[in-house]
Order: structure tokens, then C-alpha cells, then sequence
């Protein structure tokens, strides 16, 4: 039986590794003379649902992979995880995070320099809405997020051959994207965003501008609002 420390560890690497080929796919189509430069939404969306399927199969065993602070409150909320490994598993996301985008910084270190969008450079890292209207932003976050948690979640209550879960919930991310991600770029992981904003803040990114710390509450509230909505709506279909 997994430890609670080794859960930890396991949520602290597969997030970690979800954001490096996350925001990877994302730095690699919008940095100057990157190979991948152009690759479009439907590239990074497709990237996103595998980096979610291979973050499924690093920490699925021991935690659960659960990669997402939203979800961990969402789940510990009707009793599929223990409140007591909630902070744990919130700061190894969070952790995880961010050394993920750093070393997607690391990965395209000569390609910052010669990138001259402050704005693009910020959204390798975090999410910012396509129109900022803060209710509009806040609706989209909860109903993306609460697609990803009821769908997770339903993809869990069925029988399926092995290695069809991770799949299925790497599919949901992908159409969640490609549906439901135009408005704010659905961050739907509260750790997704705050980690590497963070790690924007601190890093010497190369032309890099402002945080945008004023609209970084939105990606974290508005995630858990929608998990929890998600959840609760779970129990009352499935019981």
C-alpha cells in the first residue's frame, strides 16, 4: 500500500510531467524559429490530453494521479479521498507545476530571446481570457471544470479494459480543450495555473512582461467551484 509520502512524490512528478509537455506544446508553437511555431489549438489540445494520459500512468498506480487541486478538493469532498492527504497533494501539485514550466523554460532557453510577444510569453506558462470579462471568465472556468470532473469521474464508473481509463480521460481533456477552451485558454487545474505563474514571476524569462497576478485568482477559484459542482452532481447520478 502507497504511503502518504510516496502519493505525494507521485502527484509532485506527474504534474510535473504534465506541464512539461503541456506548456511544452504551447512554448513550441508560439516561440520565434521554434520547429513547431504555427502548430495551432488543435496540436495543443491533442498534446494536453496525452500529457494527461502519461501523468495517468506515472502516479495512477500510488495516488491515484489526480494532478489537479480542484479535483483533489472535489473528490475529498464526497469521500473518495481522505481530507487529511488534501494539503499534501495540493502542494505537490503546485510544487510539480512549477518545476514543470521551469524546465520548459529550460527546454526553449534560446528561443525567449528572440520572441518578442510579452503576451505570448506569459501564455506558454499561465492562462489569461481571450475577452476579460471577469463573470464570463469565472462561468467558463466552472463549466470546463465541471465537464473534466463529472466526465473523469463517469469514465471511473465503468467496466473497462485495462489502460481504457487513462485513455478516456486523456479524450475528455483534449474535447474539453478543443469545446470549451477558446475563452480562457481552460486552465480547469487550479496548480496548471498558479504553478507556473509563479514560476514566470521569478524566472529571468527573456522579454518577459507582467504576471498578470490581478487575473490569476479566476483559474484557481472558478476550478474549484466547478470540481465541486461536478462532484456533487456525480453523486446524485450515480450515487
Amino acid at each position: 500500500m502507497a504511503t502518504p509520502m510516496s502519493q505525494y512524490l507521485s502527484e509532485f512528478i506527474a504534474t510535473g510531467m504534465l506541464i512539461l509537455l503541456g506548456n511544452g506544446v504551447v512554448a513550441g508553437a508560439l516561440l520565434n524559429k521554434s520547429k513547431a511555431q504555427g502548430a495551432g489549438w488543435g496540436v495543443i489540445t491533442a498534446a494536453w490530453g496525452l500529457a494527461v494520459l502519461i501523468g495517468i500512468f506515472i502516479a495512477g498506480p500510488t495516488s491515484g494521479a489526480i494532478m489537479n487541486p480542484a479535483l483533489t478538493i472535489a473528490l475529498a469532498a464526497i469521500g473518495k479521498l481522505s481530507w487529511a492527504l488534501v494539503p499534501g497533494f495540493v502542494a505537490a501539485q503546485i510544487a510539480g507545476a512549477f518545476v514543470g514550466a521551469t524546465l520548459v523554460w529550460l527546454a526553449y532557453l534560446a528561443h525567449w530571446k528572440v520572441s518578442d510577444d510579452p503576451a505570448a510569453k506569459l501564455a506558454i506558462f499561465c492562462t489569461a481570457p481571450a475577452i476579460r470579462d471577469t463573470k464570463a471568465n469565472v462561468l467558463t472556468e466552472i463549466i470546463g471544470t465541471f465537464a473534466l470532473t463529472f466526465g473523469a469521474l463517469a469514465v471511473g464508473a465503468n467496466t473497462l479494459a485495462p489502460g481504457m481509463g487513462p485513455l478516456g480521460v486523456g479524450l475528455l481533456v483534449v474535447v474539453v480543450g478543443m469545446s470549451l477552451g477558446g475563452p480562457t485558454g481552460y486552465a480547469i487545474n487550479p496548480a496548471r495555473d498558479l504553478g507556473p505563474r509563479i514560476a514566470h514571476a521569478l524566472l529571468p524569462v527573456a522579454g518577459k512582461g507582467g504576471s498578470d497576478w490581478g487575473y490569476a485568482w479566476v483559474p484557481v477559484v472558478a476550478p474549484v467551484v466547478g470540481a465541486l459542482i461536478g462532484a456533487f452532481a456525480f453523486v446524485a447520478v450515480y450515487g
